[in-house]
């Protein structure tokens, strides 16, 4: 059942941090509909943020968001061997199974994430090299994010992410541009002011550049901090759906295989506030004794 987790409001702290470059960049993206639409700052807002509601739609997931993050669809193979472990976690939380949307991304790990307000992604990996015990733990982690009410933050502030990294990328773009004019005009007019002006354009755009990725950094930051409570507090609620051991059994996978805990791109967001696999293991193992302590005294409790 859904019961929202003291870690879905902290993890309204990385939202924060990004808003301010965020709203420059979305001045910068307003100044066109200004000049030839006249829209006001504030509806321009307003709309774009209200625009991010739909990748909480399950068919906008499917469609564009799961995209976004790097992820596709299933083969009817990995489809296959998701519905077996996922079907007995929708039966344990009395929902149909078609209420999410499985997505894989291709990767060497073992490793999945869960975004947006349906989406849950496994990797490639994992669905080829777990058994169905542990993708079933896997997929209960997962799904507790959303139960948890974890995802919605992340989902809020990857929308803001898309214009920030864009004018980042263009700023990156136009200072290589610029420093290659610069070089050029070095080689063919050794005029001392216009190499001054081609550095100092250089110098700007890329500073501009720098003032976007920072933001995205500092909230990626506060992102990786909060969110380390997001993942032990889902690892308890799989232990209370009744899938702990499996995925126990799962991380331990994860620590004999020796892969890292990360995707590449979009989907490294996502994972970037994972605890290292072995702190997982230890408090699940700890969870488990006491679970098992307290079957053990109910037992013995007389009648």
């Amino acid at each position: 059942m859904r019961r929202v987790d003291s870690s879905a409001i902290t993890a309204l702290a990385p939202v924060f941090a990004l808003l301010p470059v965020w709203l420059i960049s979305v001045a910068i993206f307003w100044i066109p509909f200004r000049i030839f639409g006249g829209v006001s700052f504030a509806l321009f807002t307003i709309s774009l943020f209200l625009l991010g509601v739909v990748l909480f739609s399950r068919p906008i997931q499917r469609l564009f968001f799961a995209r976004l993050l790097g992820a596709r669809p299933p083969t009817h193979a990995e489809l296959n061997q998701l519905d077996q472990a996922w079907s007995r976690v929708a039966q344990a939380n009395h929902f149909p199974p078609s209420r999410f949307v499985l997505a894989v991304a291709e990767g060497d790990d073992i490793n999945a994430f869960a975004c947006g307000g349906h989406l849950l992604v496994v990797s490639s990996y994992a669905i080829n090299n777990l058994n169905t015990d542990e993708l079933t733990g896997i997929l209960a982690h997962e799904l507790s994010h959303h139960l948890g009410g974890h995802t919605v933050a992340l989902t809020i502030a990857q929308w803001m992410s898309l214009p920030v990294i864009s004018l980042a990328r263009v700023g990156f773009s136009l200072q290589r541009v610029a420093q290659a004019a610069t070089n050029m005009f070095d080689d063919r007019f050794p005029n001392r002011f216009v190499r001054l002006f081609g550095r100092v354009v250089a110098s700007l755009l890329s500073g501009v550049a720098w003032i976007f990725q920072a933001g995205l950094l500092f909230a990626q930051s506060w992102g990786n901090v909060v969110g380390r409570s997001a993942e032990y507090q889902a690892d308890a609620r799989a232990v209370e759906m009744g899938f702990g051991r499996e995925l126990l059994s799962a991380l331990k996978r994860v620590v004999a295989s020796g892969h890292s805990d990360a995707f590449r791109g979009w989907s490294a967001v996502a994972l970037a506030s994972h605890p290292p696999a072995r702190i997982r293991i230890a408090r699940l193992e700890a969870m488990l004794r006491r679970e098992n302590s307290s079957a053990g005294s109910r037992r013995r409790r007389p009648r």
